[in-house]
């Protein structure tokens, strides 16, 4: 090499070494980046969607999540420091391994204060046919219903969603994270439900037994299922709430749960407390049938045992009150009148309906 060529290579690798930054390496990465790297946003699985009428992927969404947002949502929705003592996230009653709901019948919030109701479910949310979220009703959106139970002084605790505000932007590694979802630094709290609730969109379940039965698949399931199904969908009138892709009709029922004889009230009042209309009360949401076998104990109160007894309480026409819900009282149990064999068939349809996609864990390390 002459002596021109060799001085001109000299000066590359000069200012390869010293003029670029160096690439990154694995011990560049926070721990926090590395426990919660960024995800494609996923497909919905088969099953999900199933009507012509709800969106066909997240990206339909007016506002759709981004693997930015949802990386964001998912180190919030674990992290405990949302809670006033640093005890309680999201997770805490929104547990991945049962469905996102709680294996207890109702939840429990800082100093361990118990609430009124169990967690529901908000698998396949973006899919809701109906924006009503809590089992009353009283969120219109995902992003609203985030932002209620850290500022309840029973479950997370906080003053105000100033005070969350607050909280997260002294947690200096966060900021990036927030530029990288939104395109600043700015933390505030539309930002931060937006971002819990993106997460929630992506927790998909679908692909089940009885979607790939559906799907053809004829020994993806049992005879039991088969013939849970026909009830289901037949003489049992499961679908007359039960309906759509979810399972839910999104809308809201008295089944009787709660009701006290004596005292002829409901403990809890259910879809009154929002509305204030007398035959609202003791009306709770239909709750997704998707991954149910996962969330016993059963209805808002988990008052009901697992999903045999849940069936049972259908086949006597719920619990009799001035609210009842004509679509479950006793003339409709006299037309049901299922035996012993056909609810353990309809218990094992709605246990065909766990399925796959949604598992998570918590991220091992946060951003500090």
């Amino acid at each position: 090499m002459n002596p021109c060529c060799r001085l001109t290579l000299a000066l590359f690798l000069c200012y390869l070494s010293y003029c670029l930054p160096a690439a990154a390496t694995a011990a560049d990465i926070p721990e926090w980046e590395a426990a919660n790297p960024i995800q494609p946003i996923p497909d919905p699985p088969l099953g999900i969607p199933g009507d012509k009428d709800l969106p066909s992927k997240l990206t339909d969404l007016k506002n759709p999540p981004t693997p930015q947002t949802v990386r964001l949502g998912r180190w919030l929705f674990f992290d405990e420091r949302l809670s006033a003592d640093n005890t309680v996230s999201c997770a805490s009653c929104h547990r991945p391994e049962n469905g996102f709901s709680e294996p207890t019948p109702v939840s429990t919030g800082i100093d361990g204060q118990k609430g009124g109701r169990k967690a529901p479910s908000f698998l396949n949310a973006a899919w809701a046919a109906k924006p009503n979220f809590f089992w009353d009703g009283r969120a219109g959106s995902l992003e609203e219903q985030a932002g209620g139970p850290i500022i309840n002084p029973i479950e997370m605790g906080m003053k105000d969603h100033d005070a969350v505000v607050a909280k997260i932007r002294s947690i200096d590694g966060y900021a990036k994270y927030f530029d990288e979802a939104f395109g600043s630094k700015e933390i505030n709290i539309d930002r931060i439900t937006k971002a819990i609730a993106d997460y929630e969109r992506t927790r998909m379940s679908g692909n089940s037994a009885w979607d790939r039965w559906r799907a053809g698949d004829d020994d993806a399931v049992s005879d039991d299922v088969k013939k849970g199904h026909r009830l289901f969908f037949g003489n049992a009138f499961c679908n007359n709430c039960h309906k759509g892709p979810n399972f839910s009709d999104y809308d809201f029922h008295n089944l009787g749960v709660g009701w006290n004889a004596e005292s002829m009230s409901h403990a809890d009042e259910g879809r009154y407390a929002v509305t204030q209309k007398e035959d609202d009360k003791g009306k709770f949401r239909t709750p997704p049938l998707r991954d149910v076998s996962k969330r016993a104990p059963f209805m808002h109160d988990g008052s009901v045992a697992n999903l045999t007894a849940v069936v049972k309480l259908y086949v006597k026409g719920g619990i009799p009150n001035p609210n009842l819900d004509r679509k479950v009282d006793q003339r409709y149990a006299e037309i049901l009148d299922l035996n012993e064999r056909q609810i353990k068939q309809l218990v094992a349809f709605m246990e065909s309906l766990d399925g796959e996609g949604y598992q998570d864990v918590a991220p091992t390390a946060f951003p500090q």
